[in-house]
């Protein structure tokens, strides 16, 4: 069954990506858990579709606004949850749920610095998908849809490409913020997120879907851009704090 069209809803604070076909529906990423009832709602009353229809949530990573609402989606809809095939979950041990808590506080900032209403954004630290998938892979009953593993972000980023079409869904791989392209935060491998925006530049894609943006058609110069300007040193909050510390001693800092 053919793509009918990708529809773009505003979330609580990203893009979100709905991949509507005549039977059945995909959704690019597992948004914010304060986007669960925005996203039934389109189904139901824009779509006039069964909720049912929903057969699969991608979560591109761990973060929020990207993981958060796909336990309740599941939940609702019956759908199955696709993710990275992963050993290790992002956010194991006491660092990871605190790396958790931190991530949850950002995403707030965020929400704040858009001027949102406050709204629960409180999600479980660990996931189990139904089904894991890796480079290469399409996406479980969406043949058309091929996996890309794109880490830097995180150690599990992947970004999604339609194939009849070329148009490829990136996440937090590429971010466009008002008329200014800039890299996400954090960034765990700087080699590895280069190497991804190289990856997504060499598949030509027709159309980039970004989650914090919207749709755009980026040229050949333009990712050798964004390639040449990536981060060349780890920016985590970590490193941020660190940062900091050493700025104020005197010493030199670990990134400009």
């Amino acid at each position: 069954m053919s793509l009918d069209k990708i529809v773009r809803l505003d979330g609580y604070i990203q893009s979100i990506y709905l991949a509507v076909y005549t039977d059945k529906l995909l959704l690019l990423d597992g948004c914010c858990r304060a986007d669960v009832s925005m996203v039934l709602a389109y189904i139901t009353d824009t779509l006039q579709r069964p909720i049912s229809q929903l057969k699969v949530v991608m979560v591109t990573h761990m973060h929020p606004d990207h993981a958060g609402g796909a336990n309740a989606l599941k939940k609702a809809t019956g759908c199955r949850i696709v993710s990275a095939e992963k050993s290790r979950q992002w956010y194991a041990g006491i660092g990871g749920q605190m790396m958790h808590l931190i991530d949850t506080g950002l995403a707030y900032y965020v929400a704040h610095r858009q001027q949102r209403k406050l709204k629960n954004l409180w999600y479980p630290a660990h996931l189990y998908p139904d089904v894991t998938v890796s480079e290469g892979d399409n996406i479980p009953d969406f043949s058309d849809w091929l996996v890309l593993e794109t880490p830097g972000h995180t150690d599990r980023d992947l970004s999604l490409l339609h194939l009849p079409s070329r148009q490829v869904y990136t996440a937090d791989l590429i971010i466009k913020l008002r008329h200014k392209f800039v890299a996400p935060f954090p960034i765990y491998s700087p080699p590895a997120y280069a190497a991804s925006l190289q990856k997504i530049k060499d598949m030509q894609p027709s159309n980039v879907m970004m989650a914090h943006g919207r749709e755009l058609a980026i040229d050949a110069p333009t990712f050798d851009t964004l390639i040449a300007n990536a981060p060349t040193e780890r920016r985590t909050i970590k490193d941020t704090v660190m940062h900091k510390l050493l700025w104020r001693a005197g010493k030199r800092p670990i990134f400009g």
